[in-house]
């Protein structure tokens, strides 16, 4: 049934769990995952003057290489259990990430988009926002979400 599977990655301990709930599917339906890792912080800093920002090109750089790190990291593990799975990074400095990932979602085609859901209610959730609710309500392909409880 679900082919093609999209699992949304942040490094956090619910994506983690995420991915195991994908890979139980995946191993079922013999699917391909796609890991998708959305980067939207930009490491910056202001001149002294406070006129100006100043991209910390070190800090960007260390942001990407963990990304790129913890795509291959779940990629090997995924491969050593016999799943076939592509990884994607996407930088996106728009503050929008739920509709990047749905919308990479669309592009690569997916059944399926899965992602991690932290829970947060009350002012928790109405200070920090919820990923995981922006997906659900961009995508245009059914949508697991996975609590961490």
């Amino acid at each position: 049934m679900y082919q093609r599977i999209v699992v949304a990655m942040d490094g956090s301990d619910t994506s983690s769990k995420a991915l195991k709930e994908a890979s139980k599917l995946a191993r079922e339906m013999s699917s391909i995952i796609l890991l998708l890792h959305v980067r939207e912080e930009i490491p910056i800093m202001w001149e002294p003057d406070g006129m100006n920002m100043v991209l910390m090109q070190d800090s960007l750089i260390a942001v990407i290489d963990t990304g790129k790190e913890l795509l291959e990291a779940h990629r090997k593990m995924l491969t050593e259990q016999d799943i076939k799975v592509e990884t994607k990074l996407i930088e996106t400095y728009d503050g929008r990430i739920g509709s990047v990932i749905s919308d990479e979602a669309q592009k690569w085609n997916a059944d399926l988009l899965v992602v991690g859901t932290h829970g947060r209610k009350g002012i928790a959730h109405l200070l920090m926002g919820s990923v995981a609710e922006a997906v659900a309500r961009s995508a245009s392909m059914p949508v697991l979400l996975v609590r961490n409880s």
